[in-house]
């Protein structure tokens, strides 16, 4: 029978909190953000339950939410040329089959 675990960090936030955060890693200005209006149906939260994989597989975090997002940010900061890849759709010819 097949398994099914979420994995989650336990670090709920507000998107402004992550806004700022993101900010604060890029050493920008909190004036950058531009407040709109809500979008219909937007969802109020996320939240996943990882109790299953943790109490089953004794999975355990290894990052905290502020530590994961600075190594993502540099990461990408570090790697703009696979982003590029990405966005011009060049990434698609590595899938190609032979």
């Amino acid at each position: 029978m097949e398994e099914v675990y979420n994995i989650g960090g336990h670090s709920e936030r507000k998107n402004i909190d992550v806004v700022r955060l993101i900010l604060k890693v890029l050493g920008k200005s909190e004036d950058l953000i531009e407040y709109v209006e809500d979008r219909k149906g937007h969802d109020l939260r996320y939240a996943i339950d990882s109790s299953k994989i943790e109490k089953e597989l004794g999975w355990k975090l290894s990052y905290n939410f502020e530590d994961g997002m600075r190594e993502t940010i540099n990461w990408y900061l570090n790697n703009q040329d696979w982003l590029k890849d990405i966005e011009n759709g060049t990434y698609k010819n590595s899938y190609r089959k032979i």
